[in-house]
């Protein structure tokens, strides 16, 4: 299954406009286009890590505004625990 389908998922609690959230796409701002607070951001960072069985720094949780950013960090998050 694409990361984009499971991080719909993780991410649906978190959002009111359902529209927004069908609508998703890579270049989707999780503060802007989908209104996530920072508080919320953390949680779906959490989440992450536990539905992908990684560990997401600072920096990394940093970069995490937007889809494509926030798939690009899980891959390589998961690259590094396959070396």
């Amino acid at each position: 299954m694409p990361i984009i389908n499971d991080l719909k998922e993780i991410i649906t609690p978190y959002v009111d406009d359902k529209t927004a959230l069908e609508n998703i796409t890579e270049d989707t701002d999780f503060l802007t286009d989908l209104k996530i607070n920072s508080a919320n951001l953390v949680d779906i960072v959490l989440d992450i890590e536990e539905k992908f069985g990684i560990t997401i720094d600072d920096a990394s949780m940093n970069k995490m505004l937007t889809v494509k950013a926030t798939i690009a960090v899980i891959e390589e998050k998961q690259a590094e625990n396959a070396g």
